[in-house]
């Protein structure tokens, strides 16, 4: 059981580190980007990107961070007392809370509001600027969370005998 927590260990910490950098770059510059251009341009990207993700390398790695940091999260209650359970289920409940239950109640509701819209229409360039101000402040909590929730499970493994 120990190699098993230890790779999920290793795949959680590299997992929301990746996705905290994924996430970290959306925050600083690539909605920034997409707020420059017209808003037409800037909708359709994001609608593209937003299509292109879910079919992507993203998804396994969004879910399967999450699976594994739920796990060690409960694992730490079995195993309370073990170095750094502390870390482990904080790790895992911030990346949950933080970064799988932002993105699905807020980042990808706004998402779906976008993408029933037509880029060329004035409802969609007046919903643009509210969308990017709003979808990347929620992004700047997955950003945190991620980058967090990876900090915690480098601690766990380095307090595991």
């Amino acid at each position: 059981m120990s190699a098993l927590v230890n790779s999920g260990l290793w795949i959680a910490a590299i997992g929301c580190g990746v996705m905290a950098g994924i996430y970290f770059a959306f925050s600083t510059f690539v909605m920034r980007a997409l707020a420059l251009i017209p808003a037409e341009r800037g909708i359709a990207a994001m609608q593209s990107i937003n299509e292109v993700i879910v079919s992507s390398a993203f998804l396994p790695l969004f879910f399967g961070t999450s699976i594994v940091g739920l796990g060690l999260a409960g694992w730490s209650l079995m195993r309370w007392s073990e170095p750094g359970a502390w870390a482990l289920l904080i790790g895992g409940a911030v990346y949950v809370v933080g970064m799988l239950g932002t993105t699905v109640a807020f980042n990808v509701p706004l998402n779906n509001s976008l993408a029933a819209l037509d880029p060329t229409s004035v409802e969609a360039a007046r919903f643009w600027p509210d969308y990017v101000q709003t979808w990347t402040r929620w992004n700047h909590v997955r950003t945190l969370a991620s980058a967090l929730a990876s900090a915690l499970f480098i601690v766990a493994i380095t307090a595991r005998p």
